[in-house]
């Protein structure tokens, strides 16, 4: 499918490769002629043409050679290039329970080393394949041309061991090969798995402990290398030996044959010349075998890999979704990540436009899981999800979140620099408006000290404070101009001068929005105009701070416990 598009380039490759073998196999017919028409009449004139000629097809196979080598080079790299994009591509459509469910190193390796090898097969081996089995039909038309007994010979001698010996091969190295891919996206996720944990690693002193897995996992990988190279040096050498046993067969066979008149001495010449060029690409043919199967178990992989589906399909008949005034229904929604466990039951709600209504509830109660739902990382197993009367699995998955804006717990900024992370949404946006957005939620004099919108910011905003790069979440946010915003547990992680300052934030950023607020500070949850509190993923209590306070239910008995530690200081 990835070659259908470049198939007159590669007609072309396979134009050259013609050529430049019917070049190569020259040389045995030149020095039959030199020697049965030069050597044996003492022709010096026949000796010196066929040197010029056996000269001049050496350079024309060698800039041919170049000429394929840089060909299907360029090509073998435009193709990985597409490979690369399409896979990218397809890991960006899958929904994010794609990202839980599979190890980011083994997604790593099918991005990188799975394509490298990929590649490696295309400009290596099968235009390598092209170019030895034209080399195997050209040389075994001219051993039958030159001796019909003598080519049969060896034919029967090469022939069936070889097939023996490749059948084991695959069997055995196939196996060993998705072995090796799988021991390889092991190992990149351990290492991934590490980095981005050192400092859990570190503060716990696991780092001794943490070499000594690694250092498992690598020799997995070694262990696993290893027995298909254990495979490969029996493979190689049985070729190789297969090969010496047919030259010394038929060199005996040929020189009584040559002895007795029934072909010339120059033609014996040219059939060993060929038989020896005829061992040549078997042995080069074994090698590709190996590099075949390496590449056939990154085939494989990438195959799992763009044969998965998005677990949120998008609709053929899906619309666009108009611009929304913010209205949002939930409609007896019941869902759980697993079939059998339920986080949701039957959860009914509507929400009014630029109404701001905060989730509360114990972890695990399931607030987190109605956030997912209305940006449509899921859809429900019962119910229906609604913005303005809309279905959500009706509209289109980017004109729906085209009008949300998200800000999660944990705020994940980019490298690069303040002014790409801020427009994230809006690329559009002009620097007047991202410096706006810094000065309406109070990080605008912090980023001007740090060096304004051109500001580096390092990889997951590692150089600022957790209260700073949530400042520049909300900023990012703002910018955004969603009509829905959804924030899951924004202030939960901050110390109270952060909490502080991302609250009052929080008062531009939801101004004439319809807000959606998972609240685990009680701070945040008494400014929503109501409280949904839910249990066991049911809304058990609902209504206004003060009304629910009143109800002296479960909402009163958490605020009773947040006022006795410390909450409305």
């Amino acid at each position: 499918r990835f070659l259908r598009p470049h198939r007159w380039r590669l007609l072309g490759a396979i134009a050259l490769v013609l050529i430049e073998t019917v070049a190569l196999q020259l040389g045995p017919i030149l020095t039959q002629i030199a020697i049965d028409d030069g050597v044996r009449a003492n022709d010096r004139s026949v000796i010196v043409t066929v040197a010029i000629v056996y000269v001049g097809a050496v350079v024309v196979a060698a800039l041919l050679g170049w000429a394929r080598v840089s060909y299907t080079g360029r090509l073998g790299e435009r193709l990985n290039e597409q490979l690369r994009i399409r896979v990218f591509s397809h890991m960006q459509r899958q929904g994010v329970g794609f990202y839980t469910e599979e190890k980011a190193g083994v997604l790593l390796t099918r991005m990188t080393s799975d394509i490298e090898a990929l590649s490696m097969l295309f400009q290596e081996g099968i235009v390598n394949l092209l170019v030895q089995i034209f080399t195997l039909l050209v040389i075994t038309i001219a051993l039958f041309f030159y001796d019909p007994l003598l080519a049969v010979i060896t034919l029967l001698v090469t022939l069936p061991p070889t097939l023996v010996a490749s059948l084991w091969f695959r069997k055995v190295s196939s196996v060993g090969y998705l072995r090796v891919r799988d021991r390889i996206a092991d190992l990149l996720s351990h290492l991934q798995e590490s980095l981005a944990g050192i400092r859990v690693i570190a503060a716990h002193n696991r780092r001794a402990r943490n070499l000594v897995d690694h250092r498992a996992v690598v020799g997995e990988h070694l262990e696993a290398q290893v027995n298909t190279s254990r495979a490969n040096s029996l493979y190689a050498p049985g070729a190789e030996m297969i090969g010496i046993a047919t030259q010394a067969t038929l060199l005996a066979v040929g020189g009584a044959m040559a002895a007795s008149g029934r072909i010339t001495v120059g033609e014996l010449a040219a059939f060993l010349l060929f038989l020896a060029s005829f061992f040549a690409p078997i042995q080069t043919l074994v090698q590709l075998y190996n590099s075949y199967q390496q590449g056939g178990a990154a085939i494989v992989k990438l195959r799992e890999l763009l044969g998965t589906e998005p677990a949120i399909p998008q609709a053929p008949d899906a619309t666009d979704l108009p611009p929304i005034d913010g209205a949002i229904e939930l409609d007896g929604v019941t869902f759980g990540y697993e079939t059998d466990r339920p986080v949701l039951h039957d959860v009914s709600l509507r929400i009014e436009p630029g109404e701001t209504v905060a989730f509360v509830g114990e972890t695990g109660s399931g607030k987190s899981t109605i956030a997912r739902l209305l940006t449509r990382f899921h859809d429900p197993d019962v119910g229906t999800v609604r913005i303005d009367g809309h279905d959500l699995r009706e509209i289109t998955i980017d004109s729906l979140r085209s009008q949300l804006g998200v800000v999660p717990q944990e705020p994940f900024l980019f490298a690069g620099v303040v002014r790409d992370n801020v427009a994230f949404a809006r690329p559009d946006a002009d620097d007047a408006e991202l410096q706006a957005a810094l000065d309406a939620v109070g990080i605008g004099d912090l980023v001007e000290r740090l060096g304004g919108l051109d500001a580096p910011v390092h990889e997951r905003g590692a150089s600022l404070s957790a209260g700073e790069r949530q400042l520049l979440a909300l900023a990012r946010a703002f910018v955004a101009r969603p009509r829905v915003l959804i924030l899951d547990e924004a202030t939960s992680n901050l110390d109270l001068n952060s909490e502080t300052q991302v609250e009052r934030a929080l008062d531009v950023v939801l101004e004439g929005r319809t807000a959606v607020i998972i609240a685990h500070r009680l701070a945040t949850a008494r400014r929503a105009d109501r409280i949904a509190v839910v249990d066991d993923g049911r809304i058990v209590e609902l209504g206004s701070h003060d009304e629910l306070v009143a109800q002296r239910g479960r909402y009163a008995a958490m605020f009773e416990t947040w006022i006795r530690h410390g909450g409305a200081a």
